[in-house]
């Protein structure tokens, strides 16, 4: 009676375990369900480089006597500023993870 209850046991954990067929439909899910890390964290950067581009163009403008508007070149500043420094926060943040994944055990 013992054999069959393991038996029996074996079977229902093979049968709570995904199949590779499942597997791979999950990870074409995924795909398929919105962008992957690299294309958002790509987009983050080049809008920060953006932000940052304006700031110096805004600045070139207000040293070469094209514009009066201080004002707007120091909201572009403060801008690239602001998205500069949360990158490295987000940066920081990820390698802090990617570290403590490292750590872990298996």
């Amino acid at each position: 009676m013992n054999k069959i209850n393991d038996i029996t046991l074996l079977t229902k954990l093979k049968s709570l375990q995904p199949s590779e067929l499942q597997r791979q439909k999950s990870v074409e899910g995924a795909k398929k369900d919105g962008p992957s890390f690299q294309d958002v964290m790509k987009k983050a950067i080049e809008d920060v480089s953006g932000l940052e581009k304006e700031a110096d163009q805004a600045i070139t403008k207000l040293v070469e006597g094209r514009s009066d508007n201080i004002h707007e070149a120091m909201i572009a500043l403060q801008k690239a500023d602001l998205s500069f420094r949360a990158m490295m926060e987000v940066r920081d943040k990820l390698i802090s993870a990617y570290k403590e994944v490292m750590r872990t055990t298996v």
